[in-house]
């Protein structure tokens, strides 16, 4: 498909958090920890909020994908006192992955998985390019050790409004041969942040489906657009608009009238029944519903 026909500079890109059943639960307790933030919708099956302007879906998946430190959200919280009490909050019946404390790269920084499962890297340093507070964070190990640049590269390329805003590489002599990979990137797709990091430690977890990112298109065009290039070099389809790109990262491509078509009432169960029918979503199909 040809990008200059279509486009893709302002797609709206946020993440979708895959629950067990929990999904108000999860959004209310999140809602609580972080201050600006409050549930926007809510249906059986979805449940949405934002915090800090940026959104954030929950879905009542069930009980097949469970959330790992492979991708986690780096939260910039510049004041010391609000870092430790959200750091407290969030880790009640949860567990430090990395204590909260001062560290090379940052005077207070932490990284923990809460009670749902779900990770976070809390830092106090805020970026100068940016005032975004929550940055999701790619964490490429395992099969996927040394492809985070590729990835940044991958991901820029399909989007129309890309930008890279920091790569830090480990030094030629890393210890756990690391040499030249990623310890820490930046880059913007659409204008929202991404971080992005190789690991050369064995790590029992990778990429999966509990963490996914959804894209929201106008149009047909959109959704053949972003379909056809996720899927480029070895990526895989799924069902309901899902995909998997060649690096394990999950996808959800939506029209973004979908929502509007769930809400009524009367079509709803019709639109359900229509979409699950389906990989890629076709617009006129929901419609017609």
């Amino acid at each position: 498909m040809d990008v200059k026909n279509v486009d893709i500079t302002t797609n709206p890109i946020y993440p979708c958090l895959w629950f067990d059943g929990n999904a108000k639960e999860a959004a209310t307790f999140y809602c609580s920890v972080f201050s600006d933030s409050s549930i926007q919708d809510e249906n059986p099956m979805v449940v949405t909020f934002k915090s800090a302007d940026q959104k954030f879906m929950c879905l009542n998946g069930g009980p097949e994908f469970k959330f790992t430190p492979a991708i986690s959200f780096y939260t910039i919280i510049p004041d010391e006192g609000k870092i430790q009490e959200t750091w407290d909050k969030l880790i009640e019946n949860g567990r430090a992955l990395m204590p909260m404390d001062s560290y090379p790269w940052s005077q207070k920084y932490g990284w923990l998985q809460d009670k749902f499962g779900v990770t976070w890297q809390l830092t106090i340093d805020q970026p100068e390019y940016s005032n975004q507070k929550f940055i999701p964070a790619l964490m490429f190990s395992g099969t996927n050790f040394g492809k985070a640049e590729e990835a940044i590269d991958f991901y820029s390329d399909i989007f129309g409004n890309s930008e890279t805003k920091l790569i830090s590489k480990y030094p030629e002599d890393d210890p756990n041969g690391q040499d030249g990979t990623i310890n820490h990137a930046q880059f913007a797709l659409n204008g929202k942040l991404f971080a992005a990091m190789d690991s050369a430690i064995v790590h029992n977890f990778d990429f999966n489906e509990a963490l996914s990112f959804v894209v929201e298109c106008r149009d047909q065009e959109q959704i053949d657009y972003f379909w056809e290039k996720l899927l480029e070099d070895g990526g895989k389809e799924s069902q309901c608009g899902w995909l998997k790109d060649k690096f394990g990262v999950s996808w959800q491509i939506v029209p973004e009238i979908l929502p509007k078509l769930m809400s009524d009432p009367e079509r709803s169960q019709r639109v359900v029944k229509a979409f699950m029918k389906m990989k890629k979503f076709d617009i006129e199909e929901l419609k017609n519903a």
